[in-house]
């Protein structure tokens, strides 16, 4: 069957992915990080993603990569508002486009988050929330938000309606693991460590329509690690704040959209607790781990609903 071809190069991850309309596959590789760094200079991220998309897409291609292409798309923003904008994603965009002009094949654009959003939904089994309006957490290294989700042609269109006021989780999280010692990016070892607690609290996050602050979580880690709290105390701490925070954001929105399904996507997402806490709470739904994490897999799916959507009118 044919399928399309998505890329995208976001701020730690190349990844490419194809999808056929039912079935498909994403191959992907996380950047290299400076041991002891919190993170990539953009020109940097923009520079392995150039030298690491030919090896990404023949990985694709030995994995399984249909022959026959109908439409190639790629990520080119962050988010779909004005102002989104983070040069890595050029990698992906301008290959996308040379491929799709010399392919003589469509090119799609689409936002990383609305990729996102995409990606949790197929994996979930949930595709059809693509077509009615939901809630949707967005959580990675980067972003805390979370969105009121309606469907915008064959695509999504996001708004804000909480989430963090200063760092988000992501960030919180690998702050957390340069603390302890812990490889960059640091959300896997903080997971494993946190299961490991003997002492287990948290932080009183205050939450206003559905907003909060995570620095006071921050300040809080940073006094246990100098008082000599045990590295797995100090996770189980961090984490259990963090999704104390999201699951009242998550009841205070659901008074003003009751009823609405809520979707959790991004890297943090593939957290074990966060999983429990939400589905048991709130009737979360998520992706698989492996489509939580930065892929182009969501990319690939709105390039075929906008192929698709493009045929019949």
């Amino acid at each position: 069957m044919a399928a399309v071809l998505g890329l995208d190069t976001s701020n730690y991850t190349t990844s490419a992915a194809w999808f056929d309309g039912e079935n498909g596959d994403n191959a992907g590789k996380l950047l290299e990080v400076p041991e002891g760094s919190l993170g990539l200079r953009q020109s940097d991220a923009l520079f392995q993603h150039v030298k690491r998309l030919p090896a990404i897409l023949e990985q694709l291609k030995e994995t399984g990569l249909p022959a026959q292409l109908k439409a190639i798309g790629a990520s080119t923003q962050p988010r779909e508002v004005e102002g989104s904008y983070m040069p890595c994603f050029l990698a992906g965009e301008s290959q996308a486009k040379v491929m799709s002009t010399v392919l003589e094949l469509p090119f799609y654009p689409c936002s990383h988050q609305q990729g996102h959003i995409a990606a949790a939904a197929w994996s979930a089994g949930r595709m059809d929330l693509l077509d009615m309006p939901h809630l949707v957490w967005h959580l990675s290294g980067g972003t805390t938000e979370l969105l009121h989700v309606v469907p915008d042609g064959p695509l999504v269109r996001a708004t804000c309606i909480g989430g963090t006021s200063d760092i988000s989780a992501g960030q919180l999280i690998d702050r957390t693991g340069k603390r302890l010692g812990l490889t960059f990016p640091a959300g896997k070892a903080v997971d494993a460590l946190s299961l490991q607690a003997e002492k287990k609290e948290s932080f009183h996050v205050k939450v206003k329509d559905s907003v909060f602050s995570f620095s006071g979580i921050e300040n809080k880690m940073n006094a246990l690690a100098e008082n000599g709290i045990a590295p797995a105390d100090i996770c189980w701490y961090v984490l259990a704040s963090i999704i104390g925070g999201v699951e009242k954001a998550t009841r205070q929105a659901l008074e003003k959209y009751s009823g609405l399904p809520v979707l959790c996507a991004g890297g943090v997402a593939s957290n074990q607790l966060l999983r429990e806490t939400m589905i048991r709470s709130c009737g979360a739904v998520f992706a698989e781990p492996r489509f939580s994490t930065d892929n182009a897999m969501g990319v690939a799916i709105l390039t075929w609903r906008a192929h698709h959507a493009k045929d019949r009118v």
